[in-house]
């Protein structure tokens, strides 16, 4: 029997009600990238099927694509023990990084310097309205 007081849903009283979300290759496993979620995010991801984030640069919610049209179809929701970190399996149409990668962990840590590791999908430039 689970000793949790409320499973239904993260814990959005911690970190000022901003909590990590993580988007995964719900195929590959690939680690997409992350962003950060509150309760409206949360529910509106819920309700749609499609990831929704909290922008704090813009202090508004971010519907993923919404710009680029690099959506992410959310297959599955997990939340982690302590109910302060999501897990988004999805599929990703296009590139999930804002800088044009499939991910947004393109750089590799060497003892000379990061290092990109992964090829281009697109090009910002033609992507978002800047």
């Amino acid at each position: 029997m689970s000793s949790d007081t409320n499973t239904n849903s993260p814990d959005f009283s911690r970190n000022n009600g901003l909590l990590p979300a993580i988007a995964q290759d719900a195929d590959s496993g690939k680690v997409l990238m992350m962003a950060w979620m509150n309760a409206e995010a949360y529910e509106e991801t819920i309700r749609t099927g499609r990831a929704v984030y909290f922008s704090r640069s813009r202090n508004k919610l971010w519907y993923k694509g919404e710009e680029s049209g690099h959506i992410q179809t959310v297959e599955q929701l997990l939340v982690d023990c302590d109910r302060d970190t999501i897990l988004m399996r999805v599929r990703q149409k296009g590139a999930a990084c804002h800088q044009g990668y499939e991910s947004c962990f393109f750089r590799e840590v060497t003892d000379h310097g990061l290092n990109i590791i992964e090829e281009r999908l697109v090009n910002p430039d033609d992507v978002y309205n800047k």
